[in-house]
């Protein structure tokens, strides 16, 4: 099999080529005699993609302080010359109470009010909001532009309201003036890109489409894939699916659980693994499926894992899997799929948002049709019918190396670079181009 790397709608904003011309690129952006100051602020979630872009930047040059939480004060970036970590958000994993949680997220707000007046970066770049969008959007970002900050925004939802069936007026009215605020804006999809300038009137030249860059943080070591299935109890004959990540209505658990019905009693060699925790507003959402499964007859054939994966043990799932399945009602891109494809696992994804964009059907994975069980059944079969799977091993450093070479933190870090640059020399970014 011959991987088009970079065969998406996304392939200008990619690298052409192998990976070797991907390392070739590091060179056209060299930040460091740009004297470029930037703050990232991580919102105190998403260690991994924070991980991947900071070690980036740092290596390109750029001086940066990371506004993050205590798991990301890690020994790796610490090491990074001109990498600064800055605890702000605390411990996000403590479980406090209601009022403790208020205190705690003022606490929060006021050390970043107060970092902001001795912050000497000319960049302040917004990974994720905090916890009260409607300020973070609108008081806080007007409170950065008054003291002379560039804001940088990466939009990775354009408007996760809708996704989760809560839009409201209010929540429109705030993102509307946060995208009118903010400086330049990330997106990851010509999709999203293409919503923001036609419902929130934002310039097409104020957003950049950038690769989601392939995750680098998770360990992947010496494990094989019969020792990562016999840690979870599973032989090699048997036919494993995984499901990953946070437990919410929008990612459609309850259609591949149901497609799952349907696979198991054709076959009962298939197998599902369910690894991940439901958020507070999900609870009685994943208790409904729980219930679902354990009064099936192919209960039995479901491993559940219904709790925070660490970075330790996130490669035994992916390992132990044969392919990953998305089975999104409503989503942009998933960081998940990228997850999935950093240890060679092919994803089988519902045709929502830009999905289908990163699969090559028969190569990489297959898409299916969202809500739609029997459908999201028939992929799967249709994948363990493939010589795709028959092939696994093989293919799995395939995937690897053309993701490494399409969704490279070089890549991404050249594109964002060249905005830093033109924001501090012109006060706005144009379209820009990485030189060839």
């Amino acid at each position: 099999m011959n991987l088009r790397p970079c065969d998406t709608p996304l392939e200008k904003n990619r690298p052409v080529g192998n990976a070797n011309s991907v390392a070739r690129q590091r060179t056209t952006t060299d930040c460091s005699e740009c004297n470029i100051d930037v703050t990232l602020l991580t919102g105190g979630i998403d260690k991994h993609y924070m991980y991947g872009l900071s070690m980036a930047l740092a290596e390109r040059g750029v001086k940066l302080n990371v506004a993050g939480n205590t798991e990301m004060d890690v020994p790796e970036l610490r090491a990074l010359s001109g990498l600064k970590v800055v605890n702000l958000y605390g411990d996000s994993r403590q479980t406090l109470t209601l009022g403790s949680k208020l205190l705690r997220y003022l606490s929060v707000y006021i050390r970043l009010i107060r970092y902001t007046l001795t912050a000497r970066s000319g960049i302040f770049h917004i990974l994720w909001n905090y916890k009260f969008q409607l300020f973070d959007r609108t008081l806080l970002l007007l409170y950065y532009k008054c003291l002379g900050k560039k804001v940088v925004f990466t939009a990775h939802n354009v408007n996760a309201a809708e996704r989760d069936n809560c839009e409201s007026v209010l929540n429109k009215l705030s993102l509307s003036v946060q995208y009118r605020l903010v400086d330049h804006i990330f997106v990851h999809t010509e999709k999203m890109k293409t919503e923001l300038v036609s419902e929130y009137g934002v310039a097409p030249g104020k957003v950049s489409t950038i690769p989601f860059g392939i995750y680098n943080c998770v360990p992947n070591t010496v494990l094989t894939t019969a020792e990562a299935k016999s840690r979870l109890g599973l032989s090699s004959s048997e036919k494993t699916i995984l499901f990953f990540g946070r437990i919410l209505p929008y990612k459609g658990l309850g259609y591949l659980v149901e497609a799952f019905r349907l696979l198991a009693n054709r076959d009962n060699s298939y197998r599902l693994i369910i690894a991940g925790e439901p958020k507070k507003e999900s609870a009685q959402y994943w208790e409904e499926i729980r219930k679902t499964i354990q009064r099936e007859r192919f209960g039995e054939q479901v491993i559940q894992k219904i709790k925070f994966i660490s970075d330790d043990d996130i490669e035994v799932y992916f390992k132990a899997a044969d392919a990953l399945v998305l089975p999104y009602t409503l989503i942009f891109q998933s960081g998940v799929l990228f997850m999935a494809y950093s240890f060679g696992l092919p994803v089988i994804a519902t045709d929502v948002g830009s999905l289908r964009d990163y699969i090559i059907e028969g190569e990489t994975g297959y898409i299916c049709q969202p809500c739609d069980a029997p459908d999201i059944a028939s992929a799967i079969e249709t994948y363990f019918e493939s010589n795709l799977f028959k092939t696994l091993d093989q293919r799995r450093s395939e995937i690897m190396s053309s993701s490494r070479a399409c969704n490279s933190w070089d890549t991404v870090s050249i594109k964002i670079c060249g905005v830093y640059a033109q924001l501090l020399t012109h006060g706005k970014a144009a379209m820009y181009q990485p030189a060839r």
